[in-house]
């Protein structure tokens, strides 16, 4: 749907649907370096090398995984491009008209989204902490894909796909220490369904 199409209500759940929160790790971690995370979610990007940079200057301990958040960073066109294949390959007609990606704009929003799990991810990796997600903002964007119907088998196969692409990426040792992070918000997507 392009964006002047979009109901006040649906404008309103997408402002409100932010699945990240950093409110459990204060105390754990030093003030700025959550501020550098949360300028990150309030920008929609991802954690720049500066970024990095700066957490692990301020928490060292959490250095290793910081290669990991710029692989996938570095990466993340070609993570979501096998994403969307995987959903495609399961629902061949899903971007056709009658399919719950039709038009073009809906699919596009939907592999947009795609793009902002795998961000949302890297957070929590970078974090080292699997409690990134809003229990308020995921239920914000439950009701909007609720209103907007979006295909949400689709979804759940589709964020599968991000972590399958992702952990491929990564080395053994990483794959299973690296994948809670994935499966937080997998489950929680499932849980729409």
């Amino acid at each position: 749907m392009s964006q002047f199409q979009l109901s006040d209500k649906v404008r309103e759940l997408i402002k409100k649907s932010r699945i990240v929160s950093f409110v459990n790790w204060q105390g754990a971690y030093p003030a700025e370096m959550i501020q550098c995370l949360q300028t990150a979610d309030d920008q929609s990007r991802y954690l720049t090398d500066a970024d990095l940079q700066q957490i692990q200057e301020l928490e060292p301990t959490i250095a290793k995984n910081i290669p990991a958040v710029q692989l996938l960073r570095d990466r993340v066109s070609a993570i979501v491009d096998e994403a969307r294949a995987e959903v495609l390959q399961v629902f061949p007609n899903i971007t056709q008209e009658g399919g719950g990606l039709y038009p073009p704009d809906r699919a596009n929003a939907c592999w947009r989204d795609f793009w902002h799990f795998l961000r949302c991810i890297t957070y929590g990796i970078a974090g080292q902490r699997t409690d990134y997600l809003s229990a308020e903002g995921l239920q914000y964007m439950n009701s909007l894909y609720q209103e907007l119907q979006v295909p949400l088998d689709a979804m759940v196969i589709g964020l599968e796909g991000i972590k399958t692409a992702s952990l491929k990426l990564l080395e053994p040792e990483q794959k299973s220490e690296l994948s809670p992070y994935f499966d937080c918000l997998i489950e929680q997507l499932k849980l729409f369904v």
